[in-house]
């Protein structure tokens, strides 16, 4: 039967990264392709006490819960978030979510109309470019570099196209894992308070900060809570199944969001919210994020050394200051989308950087994760991509000398 799907279907797109994991489960393959922290790490005790903890308050734990989320876990929010500076919002203005992930939906749902724009760095979080298109919103780059938005292709855009939000990932970008320098973020707020343009600020990996003498504010700390939507996650630094998220900002937008959640699920999970309330408030989570940086942070220097000593000819990448990823660059006669098979067929995998980009994709480009593979996973993985990438240079040379 031929079924009369809604027209917006059309603009739905799987996730590549999705389909990857599908292709690496089939497998014994060293994956440094999905975003997803190590199982091992996972503070299983804390959170087996946590859920105790929820069933001995009784049977009113397991009922609905009002649709902004539980409101204790609310306020540690609002805790947390202002030893970051984000310091002019009560737990009113928080919107507990189904991962960060819906709320990107949830904003992208109340804001954006057809043929609305959407101004993102390139590249960006494929995920929200899904968003973003499935609600046939027109996603323009600005033009970025390690530092960030250039200001003056930024603010040359707002006025061309009139955007409705500028989305981004300052800290600890994904895919590229940049860090915004202070005064590109300060230039940033200067530029949407002049043209009253709302900033969607992504924030997922913002803890797994490697080095303790920098700062990174986020934005919505140097904003005066009009023009910020602040999101983050618990997926990174307690368990991605949990599935909780939130997003703070101007009440009006949030609670416009919360009404289009009442439509979509009501609320998200209430016994993981009860959980990470108790995990919050009787485990240390800051010292498992501590324990957590000071793994990636070593896991990350083994991926770093092993592209450095394989002295692969033009090849360039910037060390990562914390997050999950690296964002490598290979010779330009290399297309890692085409590569891939050959990658995965060797034993190892990685996600192209084709579909990150919003504008022109630079299709020799790749993400590596070294959060989720141990440290011999990551040295016997990177060897092999490492033989893929000099096999690929040299039929390119082949056939470039005949």
């Amino acid at each position: 039967m031929k079924y009369a799907f809604a027209d917006r279907v059309r603009y739905l797109q799987s996730s590549a990264v999705r389909d990857i994991l599908k292709i690496v489960g089939q497998g014994n393959v060293i994956s440094f392709a999905g975003g997803l922290p190590d199982d091992d790490l996972f503070p299983i005790e804390g959170l087996e006490d946590a859920f105790s903890r929820v069933f001995a308050t009784g049977k009113k734990s397991l009922q609905y819960m009002e649709t902004e989320g539980y409101r204790p876990l609310r306020e540690v929010i609002i805790e947390r978030m202002s030893k970051k500076g984000i310091n002019k919002f009560t737990a009113d203005d928080v919107l507990v979510t189904t991962g960060s992930q819906q709320a990107i939906d949830l904003f992208s749902r109340i804001m954006l109309s057809p043929g609305d724009v959407v101004l993102t760095e390139d590249p960006t979080y494929l995920a929200a470019l899904q968003v973003f298109k499935s609600y046939e919103a027109q996603v323009v780059a600005v033009d970025s570099d390690a530092d960030g938005m250039l200001p003056d292709d930024l603010e040359q855009k707002i006025k061309q196209y009139n955007p409705k939000c500028v989305y981004v990932v300052p800290t600890f970008s994904n895919p590229a894992g940049r860090v915004w320098s202070l005064e590109r973020r300060k230039k940033l707020i200067e530029l949407v308070h002049k043209y009253r343009v709302v900033v969607f600020e992504d924030d997922p990996y913002g803890e797994l900060q490697f080095a303790d003498n920098e700062t990174y504010k986020p934005l919505s700390s140097l904003d005066d809570g009009t023009h910020v939507m602040y999101t983050s996650t618990f997926s990174k630094t307690a368990v991605p199944a949990l599935r909780t998220g939130w997003i703070v900002g101007p009440y009006q937008i949030i609670r416009m969001m919360a009404q289009a959640k009442q439509a979509n699920d009501l609320h998200s999970n209430s016994l993981s919210q009860q959980a990470l309330y108790q995990l919050c408030t009787h485990y240390d989570l800051d010292a498992h994020i501590r324990h957590l940086i000071q793994v990636y942070k070593g896991r990350m220097e083994i991926m770093v050394k092993s592209i450095e000593q394989a002295e692969l000819p033009n090849v360039h990448f910037v060390k990562p200051k914390g997050g999950m990823f690296l964002w490598v660059e290979v010779d330009e006669a290399i297309n890692t989308t085409n590569l891939l098979n050959d990658a995965v067929s060797n034993g190892v995998a990685y996600v192209p950087g084709e579909p990150f980009f919003a504008g022109r994709p630079k299709q020799n480009t790749m993400r590596l994760n070294f959060t989720h593979a141990t440290p011999d996973k990551i040295e016997q993985g990177m060897n092999l991509l490492v033989q893929v990438l000099s096999k690929e240079m040299e039929k390119r040379l082949v056939e470039i000398g005949k």
